[in-house]
């Protein structure tokens, strides 16, 4: 990811402010305010703004006046329980904006969640950035055989160098076709002065999805928590995961307490049925458990034997 000189003096710019506030600041995430962090081959986050902070969920969850003389293991204590137990107001107390640069067809697939306030640049108004997502070789993938949105095995050799070729060679080509149709170039320029440009609104329908667009998006913890639950697991496409990723390592310097918490309680942890958790404590005891008897599904009962590292068990 490079950044033009007038982005760097942006980010220069809002660095160097130095205001002062009465409310809660998280040290560490300020280190690293409006900072854009690189994402793919031309994406970024940043921190914009937030609200709140660790100290913030307690005070909510005990509707008190301020921090006053309880001890940060106090807090902790409380927002593991709340953690624990799913109790999910208290986090929605805090909040935080991004900037984020991302290719179109992954701000289709975020936009599902829709629990955050998001405003998108606009085509119809700007041009859009000469700019687009070409993957590196080694995420190459066929479509898998047993999952109708996941990934199969790596295409490799003279295949992987076509693929790479179609995407590039498409990308450029609509964009000369978008600057073409508007009559001006990405950088002002008009093309022919005896010709009028098309409309924004029309010209951008013609740009590839691995074009890049870019959004404001604030939400709650609680929600982005949600988001980064779903977006940074394994099987979560790769392009949005590491977007999720980098946005995890965020709330890691802004509310450390209940970062350590989420990825105990949330993404460490393995969330069983009770038909699941009949058959673990049978196993306990020391009972032989089949498939054929469990009552389960037989992905459900695969993905049980691989939580509980009982691979010997599944089922082909």
């Amino acid at each position: 990811m490079e950044l033009t000189s007038e982005q760097k003096k942006e980010i220069q710019e809002q660095q160097s402010q130095n205001n002062s506030t009465k409310r809660v600041t998280s040290p560490e995430l300020e280190k690293v305010l409006y900072e854009a962090i690189p994402v793919l081959d031309h994406g970024f986050i940043r921190v914009i703004d937030y609200m709140g902070d660790d100290s913030s969920i307690v005070q909510s969850a005990r509707v008190s006046y301020g921090k006053g003389t309880k001890k940060v293991s106090t807090d902790e204590g409380l927002i593991r329980y709340l953690m624990r137990h799913w109790h999910s107001t208290p986090f929605e107390m805090c909040e935080i904006k991004y900037h984020v640069k991302l290719p179109i067809f992954i701000a289709r697939q975020w936009i599902r969640h829709r629990t955050a306030n998001v405003n998108e640049y606009s085509a119809r108004y700007s041009i859009l950035d000469k700019e687009f997502y070409i993957p590196a070789k080694e995420q190459l993938s066929a479509q898998a055989t047993n999952n109708r949105q996941g990934r199969g095995d790596l295409i490799t050799g003279e295949q992987a160098d076509e693929v790479l070729k179609i995407l590039k060679d498409d990308a450029v080509r609509t964009y000369d076709n978008y600057e073409k149709m508007l009559n001006e170039r990405f950088d002002g320029t008009v093309i022919d002065e005896k010709k009028s440009g098309l409309a924004r609104e029309l010209a951008r329908m013609n740009l590839t999805l691995n074009s890049y667009t870019q959004w404001y998006w604030k939400t709650d913890l609680l929600n982005l928590m949600n988001f980064l639950f779903l977006r940074g697991d394994s099987h979560a496409q790769y392009e949005i995961r590491v977007y999720a990723e980098k946005m995890l390592d965020t709330v890691k310097k802004w509310v450390p307490i209940t970062h350590a918490a989420f990825l105990d309680y949330r993404v460490g942890a393995a969330h069983l049925s009770s038909k699941g958790l009949k058959i673990v404590k049978s196993m306990i005891n020391g009972n032989k458990v089949s498939y054929e008897d469990s009552g389960l599904s037989k992905r459900e009962w695969n993905e049980l034997m691989e939580v509980i590292d009982k691979k010997n068990l599944i089922v082909s």
